[in-house]
């Protein structure tokens, strides 16, 4: 160490910094909270505007068959799931057991409307019900056609809400108006369903003609003809398929006939008839000796009157 030089300090290091970086600094950090306030204000208002539009309508709907159905139904059923956000799906359900014990089933699920699709031998029924305590509608499902089949053009967001149509022919009769209200509480998504999304892309179309229910699925395109005009297109999605009404009950998968189709006629009675009828030992016996009888005259010669011209008296 030289003689009359100071030692060096930590203090000597140390650089002032000049007052412009030490405003550009507290300038920075006033944007940073301006940030953070103005990212808590959306967060909150988000939150009200969540508790505001809640699930209110908890509309939920149990979809599913019963045993030993064919791939067309089990297609069908499959597709009315995927179109219906607030669906919930079940096993396939025994038809050896009593068809009350759905109610159940939909309890257990949670689940308020139930779509229930009963397979025969020869006939095919779709039952709309409000569980536990009813109304309920027995249709006749007739010319089913799943969405794969026909491969059509349109297409639709998954999870989007429906707009639904009815024909004017619903408001003619209390039966048909009864049933609009039925449709309207099992296809309807509600809104603020967790499943369901804020778009409307297409139409649940339902149309009367012949006494029958006709459904189609349609995608809703708009296109742009000019700068200021747009036209809107209907393309079809699929499914299809034409419901007879049978019977309309009173409470759910049974009570008091409100309603009978009296011009419905079963497909295994139409069948039945026009079958041929079974064999049985008297039709046999009688068929045997009408046989008999026939040979027995063809064995007969019947006399000539000419025969008698050469003998001699």
């Amino acid at each position: 160490m030289e003689k009359g030089k100071k030692k060096r300090t930590l203090e000597d290091d140390v650089v002032e910094e000049p007052d412009q970086e030490m405003e550009e600094k507290k300038s920075k950090k006033n944007k940073f909270e301006a940030i953070l306030e103005f990212a808590k204000k959306v967060n909150e208002t988000s939150k009200q505007n969540k508790a505001t539009e809640k699930w209110k309508n908890k509309q939920r709907t149990l979809i599913f068959c019963t045993r030993g159905a064919a791939s067309v139904h089990r297609l069908l059923v499959k597709d009315l799931r995927m179109l219906l956000p607030h669906s919930k799906s079940e096993s396939k359900f025994d038809f050896k057991k009593d068809i009350n014990t759905i109610n159940e089933i939909a309890e257990l699920q949670s689940c308020n409307n139930c779509i229930f699709m009963d397979l025969r031998k020869e006939d095919a029924y779709l039952w709309f019900s409000r569980t536990p305590n009813g109304p309920s509608v027995k249709f006749h499902l007739l010319n089913p056609h799943t969405c794969n089949e026909f491969q059509f053009a349109g297409n639709c967001l998954k999870g989007s809400r429906p707009i639904l149509t009815f024909d004017k022919h619903f408001d003619t009769a209390p039966h048909w108006s009864l049933i609009k209200e039925m449709i309207t509480q099992l296809f309807a998504s509600p809104k603020g369903h967790p499943n369901t999304k804020p778009f409307i892309d297409h139409v649940f179309s339902f149309y009367i003609q012949d006494e029958k229910i006709w459904f189609r699925n349609y995608q809703v395109v708009h296109k742009s003809v000019n700068t200021t005009k747009k036209e809107t297109e209907l393309i079809e999605i699929g499914p299809r398929f034409t419901l007879d009404p049978v019977k309309i009950f009173a409470g759910s998968f049974g009570g008091t006939v409100i309603f009978n189709n009296p011009n419905f006629i079963p497909n295994s009675v139409v069948n039945r008839a026009s079958r041929p009828k079974k064999k049985t030992f008297r039709n046999t016996a009688y068929k045997k000796i009408a046989k008999e009888n026939r040979k027995d005259k063809a064995l007969q010669q019947e006399e000539d009157s000419l025969m008698d011209i050469f003998n001699d008296e």
